[in-house]
């Protein structure tokens, strides 16, 4: 069993991608309580743009986040964020590092984004980190 306190990971999380929205210039606001299906908001001149927050993690220049909540602790399966948040905010601790991707532009369980294209040269199906890159 594992003691990681996935509630303070996730805490940390939201700070950082708060902390990069902020230094690339943007006016985000946070919604009272944690009922929402999205952690903050931006507002980008009067058009409001839903995030959900996430933590990336990486390995085999491989970033792989949740595109879902789950709810299997409570025998519920899991729950797509589609139409109840319009980007996730991935902050990735091992390369210190925020993206920011679309939630229609990934499955509803899993995301993977790829430092690196693939050495087959697959096209299809990938998703390169860098062009999601919060800068």
């Amino acid at each position: 069993m594992s003691n990681t306190n996935t509630k303070a990971v996730g805490e940390k999380s939201e700070g950082m991608i708060l902390a990069a929205l902020l230094r690339a210039g943007k006016v985000v606001l946070q919604p009272f309580g944690d009922n929402q299906r999205y952690d903050l908001v931006v507002d980008e001149g009067g058009r409001f743009i839903r995030v959900q927050c996430k933590t990336g993690n990486l390995k085999k220049g491989v970033i792989m986040f949740k595109s879902c909540s789950t709810h299997y602790h409570r025998g519920k399966g899991f729950t797509s964020y589609r139409g109840q948040a319009d980007v996730f905010g991935v902050y990735v601790p091992a390369l210190d590092k925020t993206y920011m991707v679309p939630v229609e532009d990934v499955p509803e369980q899993r995301a993977h984004l790829r430092l690196e294209p693939p050495k087959n040269r697959q096209k299809k199906g990938v998703r390169l980190a860098a062009q999601y890159e919060l800068r």
